[in-house]
């Protein structure tokens, strides 16, 4: 056995024999993640962030953002960290008022450790129609909390060119 080998066998023996006292000297098996599970508390916690949004709940619907969360809206110029965010939507929500959408359909992916989620949903908006949510959330303390949440109008191809003209300010 050449000495290198020699060492690193001795030094894994050492481990093993030291940790033999308290465990096992196996590698940790990962924690099972249950997808269905996670999705279906991912789905309650949007349906509840759009609820919460309906019923003009500031405390309930900014309970699902994390910290460092990020919301884009459908303007160019809306792209907020929570604390704008927040400042934005707090005159709105005291006044009883907030925005309503209806998730028509929703799919949620995962990273392969289960700690990270991205979700795209179509939504029916009562004032907006239909528009688009996707967005990352991430696992936290036994929730899912929101990071980046975009929110966009759906154009249909064919009226692309219809579109561009008005942003753009053209008449025919």
């Amino acid at each position: 056995m050449s000495r290198w080998v020699a060492v690193v066998v001795a030094l894994a023996s050492s481990g093993c024999a030291a940790a033999a006292s308290s465990s096992p000297c196996t590698p940790a098996a990962p924690a099972l993640f249950d997808r269905a599970a996670a999705e279906r508390d991912i789905a309650r916690a949007l349906d509840d962030f759009h609820d919460a949004a309906a019923h003009a709940d500031e405390a309930r619907y900014f309970g699902h953002f994390a910290p460092e969360a990020v919301f884009l809206g459908t303007d160019m110029t809306e792209r907020w960290d929570l604390a704008a965010f927040r400042a934005y939507a707090h005159t709105r929500f005291a006044s009883g008022h907030g925005w309503v959408y209806h998730p028509q359909r929703r799919s949620i992916a995962f990273a392969s450790d289960g700690t990270v989620a991205w979700f795209d949903e179509d939504l029916m908006g009562e004032r907006a129609g239909p528009t688009r949510g996707s967005g990352v959330l991430v696992a936290s303390g036994g929730r899912w909390l929101i990071v980046q949440y975009n929110l966009a109008f759906t154009i249909p191809n064919e009226r692309f060119e219809d579109l561009r003209k008005v942003l753009e300010g053209k008449k025919d």
